[in-house]
């Protein structure tokens, strides 16, 4: 034997190796579409990114501090906390005010969107008055909504360390400025100069008429177990999840139903905190999304709670007026399906949820994000599609405890996009098929953490709860951090393509909420995107759409409270759209009140029409009045945007 042959044999076992690695990779890389395909779905769609003026002067911070047993894992703790709203808050007529909860300065920003009548006021930040604060909160989150119903729009902001606030609007305001809300406390009896109440570190809400009472209620979702998360002076009163997949040691999850307000210039609104609607093992979780929407057509709104750590729930609402009431359903196993895919079961890190009806049968789809990054965390989104026969069957077996909805993420393309967050779902060509958009990213450094991030999800259990235990995340380190916004449209094929690189919005930087509404009125729905600590930034679309459109401002038919504050109107929370249009589709939409992760779409319903509507198309209608009364109503719509009063009977102004 040579001595070249002596080489080639030692070297041999690493070249094998080599090659299986390479072989591996190319085996299970997610597979791509040609270029030209891309290329097709892409041209449908235009983004013009545009930046979002912020008030100045205030202290910026690049991470939080934190509680002493989170030191070494600040970076982890410090991952969320960017979120975006669009709404009509000056009451123009448009959604084109932003409402930014902003972590570089740890305020609650109201500012108008870009390109849409800018300056019509000067950007502010939310006062908190005189209630009670401290230095170890932060916002989370900003929640529009008329809460005490004078058709103005208010802003419920939820945080870390505290209970949250309702800012409501003044009818008396000169103009929309910090001066133009009261500071009201949700949860009553918080007293004194310096915050000493309950420490929620809340993450999620979704607001709707939970108990059919003609009123919004509110669902919060608390992450962490209630403690001092983001107070660096103490040690200890914190921990982390008890598990990777099963965890319910996180904080209480609350209801809180309507039952009375006052308008004027010192307005007011109470809300009864309910204990005890969930089962502990739901309401414990680590809640990072919730969405409320009427999926079997009861005028009664489900819940679909995404758990983070744990199971994610879908709740069917058997509630009456005066009492909210849930039962959690389940997907049914069958031969070849996963349990981390089944609803009520899995064991994914649900992250956002949002709802369509994507194969235009007249039933709600869903779709989840959920932690799906190739050799990290390779999980994937859930596509859930409605395999109900129609709305009687899906009630029927909704009430049996079955949630009849199966999974197609990965033969559509769907399902992995990376560390994913909020989703939203719209038709942002007109085209009649929707879209679906999606943030993703986790911690920006330079240090890669995910080997450490891998022992972890391998590690035992028993061991989680211990912050002790976690590897480093700080300064520095990175996991996920490099990742971009996704966006999934369809192709000739059916198939869902990523075509986010395309459309100029692949920029490397973690994202939290999407806001998506019509800012401008152009029949074109725009988006506003919030990044961890980044500048959060808007797109206005520049889609060159053939497709007619059909905007729908749907409010009660109540009038609003005297005052020189414009009055929007007050959105006909969950009141539902079906449209068919003249090809026989049906497109279900309706009024969310504020579903998602951190981002929050308008009040406004949108449909894209297609290229073949060109005249009136039929719209059914179905709503609750404020007395909870159930209504519903056929008419004919010209494409176009439409102001709809709604009381006993529609009526357009």
């Amino acid at each position: 034997m040579t001595t070249t042959d002596r080489r080639f044999l030692r070297q041999l076992p690493g070249a094998v190796a080599l090659v299986m690695v390479v072989a591996v990779f190319f085996a299970v890389r997610l597979p791509e579409a040609p270029a030209a395909v891309k290329d097709a779905v892409a041209s449908r769609y235009g983004f013009a990114p545009m930046s979002i003026a912020l008030p100045g002067g205030y202290p910026q911070q690049t991470i939080r501090r934190v509680n002493k047993d989170y030191e070494h894992i600040d970076a982890w703790i410090s991952s969320v906390g960017a979120g975006v709203a669009m709404n009509d808050l000056d009451g123009d007529g448009l959604p084109n005010d932003l409402c930014i909860t902003d972590p570089r300065i740890d305020e609650v920003v109201v500012t108008p969107a870009p390109g849409a009548r800018p300056g019509r006021y000067a950007p502010f930040a939310l006062s908190n008055g005189s209630l009670p604060m401290n230095d170890t909160m932060a916002p989370m989150g900003c929640a529009p909504g008329d809460f005490n119903e004078d058709g103005r729009m208010d802003l419920l902001v939820y945080l870390w360390g505290r209970t949250p606030i309702v800012h409501l609007a003044k009818p008396g305001a000169g103009k929309l400025d910090a001066g133009a809300y009261v500071p009201t406390e949700l949860v009553p009896g918080v007293g004194g100069r310096t915050y000493t109440g309950p420490q929620w570190n809340s993450n999620a809400v979704a607001i709707d008429d939970f108990d059919g009472d003609g009123h919004y209620d509110i669902y919060l979702g608390n992450y962490f177990p209630h403690g001092p998360v983001l107070d660096p002076r103490k040690s200890g009163g914190v921990a982390m999840n008890r598990s990777l997949s099963n965890a319910t040691n996180g904080g209480e999850d609350y209801f809180f139903r309507w039952t009375g307000a006052t308008a004027g210039d010192r307005p007011s609104v109470s809300f009864q905190k309910l204990d005890g609607v969930l089962p502990r093992g739901i309401s414990k979780g680590w809640v990072l999304a919730a969405g409320a929407n009427d999926l079997d057509g009861d005028r009664l709104p489900e819940l679909y709670i995404a758990q983070d750590h744990g199971k994610d729930a879908l709740l069917y609402n058997i509630s009456t007026p005066g009492k909210i009431d849930f039962e959690a359903v389940h997907g049914t196993r069958g031969p070849g399906l996963p349990k981390s895919k089944r609803i009520g079961d899995d064991s994914f890190k649900g992250m956002g949820i949002d709802f369509a009806d994507f194969d235009h049968d007249g039933l709600y789809d869903m779709f989840v994000s959920n932690i799906t990054t190739s050799f990290g965390i390779q999980e994937s989104n859930y596509h859930f599609f409605n395999t109900a026969e129609d709305e009687a069957d899906l009630r029927a077996r909704l009430r049996d405890g079955e949630a009849p909805w199966t999974d197609r993420s990965a033969e559509l393309g769907t399902a992995w996009s990376g560390w994913a967050w909020d989703a939203k779902v719209a038709d942002f060509d007109n085209s009649g098929t929707p879209a679906i958009v999606q943030a993703t990213g986790f911690v920006k450094g330079e240090v890669n953490r995910w080997p450490q991030l891998q022992e972890l999800a391998a590690a035992n259990d028993m061991v989680l709860e211990d912050p002790a235990w976690w590897p480093h995340v700080t300064v520095g380190d990175d996991i996920a951090g490099g990742q971009r916004l996704a966006f999934f449209a369809k192709d000739a094929d059916g198939r869902y393509q990523n075509v986010s690189g395309r459309l100029g919005l692949a920029i490397p930087v973690p994202t939290r909420g999407i806001a998506v509404g019509d800012a401008d009125g152009d029949g074109l729905p725009d988006m506003a995107v919030a990044r961890q600590w980044e500048e959060p930034v808007f797109y206005r679309n520049t889609s060159r759409s053939a497709g007619a459109s059909l905007g729908l401002r749907l409010v009660h038919d109540t009038e609003p409270a005297e005052g020189s504050l414009p009055a929007p109107g007050s959105p006909v929370v969950g009141a539902q759209v079906t449209v068919t249009t003249p090809d026989g589709r049906k497109h279900r939409a309706r009024v969310d009140g504020g579903s998602g992760h951190s981002g929050k779409r308008s009040s406004e319903v949108h449909i894209g029409l297609g290229e073949n509507a060109s005249g009136p198309v039929q719209v059914h209608l179905s709503w609750r009045d404020r007395t909870g009364q159930a209504r519903e109503q056929d008419l004919r719509l010209a494409p176009g945007r439409h102001l709809l009063r709604l009381g006993t009977q529609a009526k357009e102004e």
